[in-house]
């Protein structure tokens, strides 16, 4: 924990970002989360999580999602609850697609 990553995300009908989220927690086959930041933190940050949650009979539910924090979320709050939304909508039906061809 506590290294970068490079990211690149591009929400539909967006121009594509690249940022250097810091990592919070890596917990093999149940949990991934990151944390961004808009120059510094407290002014748009951006905590995204994936989780994996083993079911008893079988199978695995897959949780993703972004907590978003800051002074200026507001003023975005139209692209988050749009485009961002659908980009997480668009990730997790394409990753259900692959892992239920394999």
């Amino acid at each position: 924990m506590g290294q970068s990553l490079k990211v690149t995300i591009q929400p539909p009908g967006q121009k594509g970002m690249r940022f250097g989220p810091t990592i919070l927690a890596v917990n093999p086959n149940r949990e991934f989360r990151w944390k961004g930041k808009l120059l510094m933190p407290g002014i748009f940050d951006g905590e995204h999580y994936f989780m994996l949650d083993p079911q008893s009979q079988g199978g695995i539910i897959f949780h993703q999602g972004e907590l978003f924090s800051g002074i200026i979320v507001p003023l975005f709050k139209s692209s988050l609850d749009g485009a961002t939304k659908q980009g997480f909508i668009a990730m997790n039906e394409a990753l259900k697609r692959e892992a239920e061809n394999k």
